[in-house]
């Protein structure tokens, strides 16, 4: 089948696991909480795991938990270097051949996404960002996070597909009827706890996410 939309994850997903980046946000998340509530490091990392867990992102407990404010918080934490990512030309081609609407939706900023995409060489190939302001900062895997993105595209969840490095963000999407892929890279995980028993939600897991999409768009007949 074709899809009309396609949905990505940003952090993770667009570009590797295993690339510096998301560490530097770990890291910026730690020094947040420790200056704002004066705790050592030990200590803020541990609530930011907590957190996590909890709320499905430590900026929503920290929200719930102590009122801090969500966009101090975003922007200190992804104020980070987006060089070591550098273009990818692979993905940047594949991304060029899909049929479809491309969007970005995350958990994180507006600002940190057009970053990341930017520094990708991928900003020209997506038509709309959803991020967690959009969100009213209620993370996914939330599901009423889903149908406030797919109100506001107007995306039909059967004819969608999503991509995701965390699996259980991908439970929701699958009960609404979109296609899931995992995009899963062997031996780095940023997720607080291990992944779902039962992936039965998943349609598809590929570590290699711009060959995924050529082989796709090369496999589904064009419309006439």
């Amino acid at each position: 089948m074709s899809f009309k939309d396609w949905v990505f994850d940003l952090d993770n997903t667009l570009y590797p696991a295993s690339s510096s980046l998301f560490p530097q946000i770990h890291e910026r998340m730690g020094t947040f909480i420790a200056d704002a509530l004066k705790v050592d490091l030990p200590t803020a990392h541990e609530m930011q795991r907590n957190y996590y867990r909890t709320y499905g992102t430590t900026l929503r407990g920290l929200m719930l938990e102590h009122a801090l404010p969500p966009d101090d918080f975003l922007a200190f934490v992804h104020e980070i270097d987006c060089t070591v990512l550098g273009d990818d030309p692979r993905l940047e081609a594949a991304l060029a051949r899909i049929p479809g609407r491309k969007l970005v939706f995350t958990n994180g900023s507006a600002r940190h996404a057009e970053n990341v995409l930017g520094h990708l060489g991928l900003a020209k190939h997506f038509d709309g960002v959803f991020d967690i302001k959009a969100a009213d900062y209620i993370p996914k895997p939330a599901a009423e996070t889903y149908h406030r993105m797919i109100k506001q595209f107007g995306v039909d969840p059967k004819q969608a597909v999503m991509f995701e490095d965390l699996a259980h963000n991908l439970a929701v999407p699958a009960q609404l009827g979109m296609t899931t892929v995992w995009v899963r890279e062997e031996g780095h995980s940023f997720a607080e706890g291990p992944d779902p028993e039962d992936l039965s939600f998943i349609d598809h897991v590929t570590d290699d996410l711009a060959g995924w999409i050529d082989d796709w768009v090369t496999k589904t007949p064009a419309k006439p």
